[in-house]
């Protein structure tokens, strides 16, 4: 048995290969559709006949660029994440993270790893006002273009594109930066998942039409105005604008019974002014139905008398004194209707009905418990406003956590609280275009005050910011120290003013950042090439840590960057424990086979399902390699590969 060494073009060397995977779907299904591995139009046709559409005029959506932006999301990534501890808290446990880099190629990078695992995502993307869009896609080296922007190499001063309305593709541009974003972001969803996205006038026509296409038009869940100025911004033209959109889509409808409740105010909690044994409650719903002609006639069963003591204290389905007052379910005109509900149904919770109203006009309505409406909290309405959703609160949050004027309008944190209380009670939450970084303040605070447990996951361009900004003068350089400055300020805040309570939360984040690979041979950049023909001896490059690799052989394993990694001196040379056991890396030098008794040892004590080994593929020698592999294989690991 020989080592396996991953080169260049091997999977685990790059990210997903979406379109690979999808060939080997349609093949499983159809397997008469594929030829050597390519798609055979003319037998498609055959198979699926008359639901090929092939006419000229069709409904479709369509821009300048649209087939490059399908493609592109299609496109692997050879880039990787590199750690960076000293930015981050409390590495070794957390499970949150914030990733510098350029959403696409980090959306790439995780397919892998997160594919199915994100419960809800929100974006505040680029509104596409003329001035704000840094997201300058370049097919050929998307990579090479984040380099660029971050000023890691030369790009003769344009490091920053904006999409002007004087661009004759004005539209198609912002498009063409969302559409693969968007095909990426919903590969990453659950099937219950859902995604928020904050938009204005501007493009949301657009957006709700490629999200449809992506994420099917049966999935949108709706539209909604999001009121942010009630005042109204004078400066519009025609209407003083007092709002923007939240468009909301899942993944799956048929697997989400409803989205959740935002939680209730301190004015609506005090209306359950009534209380019995079992706690706190207010009127409900009415039991009867109201409204539908020939009621009696459709539903028959729930046409039955309904019993009330004289007093109007206890209800029964039967009569115990002949005093009881006997209720049918009839309007005050005398019209024949119907309960909402069978008598055996209703048997199961008839002390949960209040008797509302006189002798002669008698009512039932169920007690809605206030301890049940805590849990579920409010059904949202499809107008979003409160007081708190002010655009000028969001600025007044960040001003007082940084002490000056950071952003212009950044989102507030109410909405985006109850955005993630609709849409994520537990798991893990995303957000790609992070900015200033409410939502992960938002998340925060919801989980200091639900308890719950769900992680983040913020993603963010390091842009440059305007040296004439407040943000700047006060030591700020890009977007991405901001929003990480502010996770550290929040966590802060809430352990100093809650020292016992914050000893239960995770209050920490991991920061990774874009760069090319660590591995020349999994370099996917064509400018290297002459340079990695003369350093082929050391197969990782010189500016690059072991831990840069491990962390690049996680992401392209498909495995949690968040999994515990132990570490143990073994012979004198480092070896990672990832996963209690599921996989050990070890990248050092004049490797013996007596580390890989080691190796085999700390197996034995761990116990995995799984068991895969890494080494350096030039950190032994020809025999040690071969002793190395037969030591291995006698505690059962027969996936051994090399870099």
């Amino acid at each position: 048995m020989k080592i396996e060494k991953i080169n260049s073009g091997h999977a685990i060397s790059m990210s997903e290969d979406i379109l690979q995977k999808n060939i080997i779907k349609l093949k499983e299904l159809f397997p008469e559709l594929v030829t050597e591995n390519k798609i055979d139009f003319n037998a498609f046709k055959t198979v699926f006949g008359d639901e090929v559409e092939e006419e000229e005029e069709y409904y479709r959506f369509t821009w300048a660029g649209k087939s490059q932006a399908r493609r592109e999301a299609n496109k692997p990534s050879t880039g990787t994440l590199r750690p960076a501890k000293e930015e981050s808290l409390d590495w070794d446990t957390t499970e949150n993270m914030y990733i510098e880099g350029d959403n696409l190629e980090v959306l790439k990078l995780m397919q892998k790893s997160y594919v199915g695992k994100i419960k809800m995502i929100y974006i505040d993307p680029p509104y596409n006002k003329g001035k704000d869009f840094v997201y300058k896609d370049n097919y050929k080296d998307n990579l090479k273009n984040y380099q660029e922007v971050t000023g890691q190499i030369d790009s003769d001063g344009n490091k920053i594109s904006t999409n002007s309305d004087s661009d004759g593709r004005y539209h198609s541009n912002w498009l063409n930066m969302m559409y693969p974003r968007l095909r990426l972001a919903r590969n990453l969803l659950k099937e219950d998942g859902v995604i928020f996205m904050s938009i204005d006038d501007n493009e949301v026509d657009n957006l709700t039409k490629i999200t449809n296409e992506i994420f099917g038009e049966s999935n949108h869940i709706g539209t909604l105005p999001t009121v942010m100025n009630l005042k109204g911004n004078n400066d519009q033209f025609g209407f003083a604008g007092t709002h923007e959109y939240t468009v909301v889509y899942c993944k799956n409808k048929s697997k989400i019974e409803d989205l959740n409740g935002i939680p209730l105010t301190q004015s609506e909690i005090q209306e359950y002014s009534f209380e019995d044994k079992k706690g706190k409650y207010k009127k409900g719903a009415t039991l009867m139905r109201t409204g539908e002609a020939g009621a009696r006639e459709q539903r028959p069963k729930g046409f039955y008398p309904i019993y009330v003591s004289e007093n109007l204290s206890e209800i029964s389905l039967n009569r115990k004194f002949p005093t009881d007052i006997e209720v049918y379910p009839t309007t005050k005109e005398g019209k024949e209707m119907s309960w909402r509900r069978s008598p055996e149904t209703l048997k199961e919770s008839l002390d949960e009905f209040i008797i509302v109203g006189n002798k002669q006009n008698i009512s039932f309505y169920k007690k809605q418990r206030l301890e049940e409406a805590l849990k579920k909290g409010k059904k949202a309405k499809s107008l979003f406003y409160k007081p708190s959703y002010s655009s000028g609160n969001g600025t007044s949050v960040l001003k007082d956590l940084f002490g000056f004027r950071v952003f212009d309008n950044p989102k507030p944190v109410e909405l985006i609280k109850d955005f993630i209380s609709i849409g994520c009670n537990e798991g893990i939450f995303l957000d790609f275009f992070s900015g200033s970084n409410t939502s992960s303040h938002s998340l925060i605070e919801l989980n200091f005050h639900d308890k719950n447990k769900r992680t983040f996951i913020e993603i963010q361009l390091p842009e440059e910011i305007a040296n004439s900004s407040e943000s700047f003068k006060n030591g700020y350089s890009n977007i991405a120290e901001i929003g990480k400055e502010r996770i550290r300020r929040v966590v802060k805040k809430i352990k100093e003013e809650n020292p016992e309570k914050s000893k239960e939360m995770d209050l920490g984040f991991k920061v990774f950042k874009l760069d090319s690979s660590n591995i020349k041979s999994w370099d996917g950049n064509p400018e290297n090439l002459e340079t990695s023909l003369f350093d082929a001896v050391g197969n990782i490059k010189t500016d690059r840590t072991e831990e840069d690799v491990l962390y690049e052989i996680l992401l392209k394993y498909g495995l949690d960057l968040t999994l515990p990694i132990e570490e143990r001196i073994i012979e004198d040379k480092k070896v990672f424990n990832v996963g209690l056991g599921s996989l050990f890396i070890c990248l050092s030098d004049n490797i013996t086979a007596k580390v890989a008794e080691g190796i085999g040892q700390w197996k034995e004590a761990c116990s995995p399902e799984i068991c895969r080994v890494i080494f350096k593929d030039n950190g032994f020698t020809d025999v040690e390699k071969t002793n190395s592999v037969q030591t291995l294989k006698r505690y059962g690991i027969n996936e051994i590969r090399s870099i």
